[in-house]
């Protein structure tokens, strides 16, 4: 009679050991378990994408504050460029040919943005999607045994 409390049922007459335990109690356990790494995967996507969403509003407004004044300084350049080509040549074929170099200059700059929009697609939240991975990894390999 070496250890006699390690067979002893306890409450509700189980044994202690995982061993002694119903299928049907393990099954609801598992079923607890999937279901409560579930929504904290959902709570972790949500927060990681609401911290993504707040960095990307403050962002985008900053540049817009900036994009208004930048959007000044080149009107003044624009209309500096055109006077000083003034004195040259006629004022509307120095105002045609400033103007056609401005978009020349805004095709090239739409390209690009829409190079870097395309990289930065689709927004997914990575860190929660690879925890997820992690997750069904484990629950696969531990399945598996």
């Amino acid at each position: 009679m070496e250890n006699a409390t390690a067979d002893r049922p306890v409450a509700g007459g189980r044994s202690d050991g995982p061993a002694s335990r119903s299928t049907a109690e393990l099954v609801q356990q598992l079923s607890e378990q999937v279901s409560r790494l579930v929504r904290q995967e959902m709570q972790l996507a949500k927060l990681e994408l609401a911290e993504k969403g707040k960095r990307t509003g403050l962002g985008v407004g900053l540049i817009g504050g900036g994009g208004l004044f930048v959007a000044y300084g080149i009107a003044t350049l624009v209309a500096a460029a055109v006077l000083g080509l003034a004195t040259v040549w006629p004022a509307w074929l120095a105002a045609l040919v400033v103007g056609l170099l401005l978009v020349l200059v805004a095709g090239l700059l739409a390209l690009v943005g829409q190079r870097q929009i395309k990289k930065g697609m689709p927004p997914v939240p990575t860190d929660a999607v690879a925890s997820v991975k992690a997750d069904v990894d484990e629950i696969t390999t531990r399945a598996r045994r």
